[in-house]
């Protein structure tokens, strides 16, 4: 496998700087929104342990809301306390207890906060390229302009 070829900014002109910029800013805008994304994927896993946690014995037989998606609920009755329906992905669900349902949300949760800690630095790095392409960039336009004037 070939490594990849490294290049100094410094010896690139105004118009290659500002086709890295570009390419740059596309890609941090991606990263940022596959951020975004994650977050929102954690947050509904987050909410799936909430759910799992109020499906209690005490509440047998009682009435309750059954969510079908994020903002339709259907009263039901609440028969088996102990077994909850778990979305596996895929269109696929299987029956799990209380707590195998919490732990498989619970790691799905972990697993993307390591995803979002790796994703966060890989954006970091990407703001610290961006800034000092930026710089670079800037400094090479004074240049040329200070050379015009000349």
């Amino acid at each position: 496998m070939s490594q990849p070829q490294t290049i100094n900014v410094g010896d690139l002109d105004v118009a290659q700087l500002a086709d890295v910029r570009k390419q740059l800013e596309d890609e941090l805008n991606h990263l940022t929104s596959s951020f975004a994304q994650l977050k929102q994927a954690q947050a509904k896993f987050k909410s799936c342990i909430e759910n799992v946690n109020e499906v209690k014995p005490e509440n047998k037989g009682k009435t309750i809301l059954v969510p079908l998606t994020n903002s339709l609920y259907v009263p039901g009755k609440l028969c088996d306390p102990d077994h909850v329906i778990v979305d596996v992905g895929t269109g696929y669900f299987v029956r799990k207890t209380r707590a195998q349902a919490l732990k498989h949300y619970s790691n799905k949760v972990e697993y993307i906060r390591k995803n979002l800690e790796t994703l966060e630095e890989t954006i970091s790095r990407k703001r610290e390229n961006m800034n000092s392409l930026i710089s670079v960039l800037q400094s090479k336009i004074q240049q040329e302009a200070q050379t015009k004037k000349t």
